[in-house]
């Protein structure tokens, strides 16, 4: 991250991912000044095994809350997609849709989920298939497509001119190349969190969950921070 204010583009598949994969690292960059802005491609409109829970009314649920958690992380805006959760797939459409955000936010850095990612870090569970997609889907819309005027000249024609990204920062992975120290965001990622009620059943033990991966140690002591695989151009 660099010393200037930046704009950053948060491309994930559900509400909550932020807060969830990289809550406190968004939070400390938007306290520095940095511009947030989230893309979320699904509502999560299968996110909840409640019989009486229709798919509308989680998704409603799920959008509202999506955006007080980003209003507490500190992110400008909040765009959802209409893609269907759990059915997600790196397709012409979805790519489309990605590059049309990043040529209107014009990022200096995407922040995505890591599509190589199958299992959890530390083997915590399989990883949902809809990052994987939302993943490579957000990789594909970077290289080559957002900043070659060739794809989609559809785009051109709403006045999107192309946009390279200067960086890709992977959340979710199990490769991390670059640490962000949180120890002054970290709360502010579990406020953030709190606001996702629907998916949230205990949390005492989902914060004791959050400290425990965070948690890491050196020669100067333990402190919290978040992984990412960081690619630059």
């Amino acid at each position: 991250m660099s010393d200037q204010p930046q704009r950053v583009l948060v491309v994930l598949a559900h509400p909550d991912d932020p807060e969830f994969f990289c809550g406190a690292t968004l939070a400390k960059w938007a306290r520095a000044g940095n511009e947030i802005h989230y893309l979320l491609l699904t509502c999560g409109d299968k996110g909840s095994d409640i019989p009486e829970v229709t798919p509308e009314s989680l998704c409603a649920d799920r959008q509202a809350e999506q955006r007080a958690a980003a209003e507490i992380i500190g992110a400008r805006a909040v765009v959802f997609l209409d893609y269907y959760d759990g059915e997600l797939a790196n397709t012409r459409d979805v790519q489309r849709d990605i590059v049309r955000a990043i040529r209107r936010v014009k990022p200096h850095i995407v922040v995505a989920c890591d599509p190589t990612t199958l299992f959890r870090p530390n083997n915590a569970g399989i990883n949902h298939p809809d990052h994987r997609a939302a993943g490579a889907a957000t990789l594909d819309a970077i290289f080559p497509a957002a900043g070659n005027r060739m794809y989609f000249p559809e785009l051109l024609a709403e006045g999107l001119e192309p946009h390279a990204p200067k960086q890709v920062w992977l959340s979710v992975t199990n490769e991390p190349s670059t640490w962000v120290n949180v120890n002054d965001t970290l709360e502010i990622k579990l406020t953030a969190l709190r606001a996702h009620a629907s998916q949230i059943k205990d949390f005492a033990a989902l914060e004791k969950r959050i400290r425990d991966r965070l948690r890491r140690a050196d020669v100067d002591g333990e402190f919290y921070a978040e992984g990412f695989r960081v690619i630059r151009f």
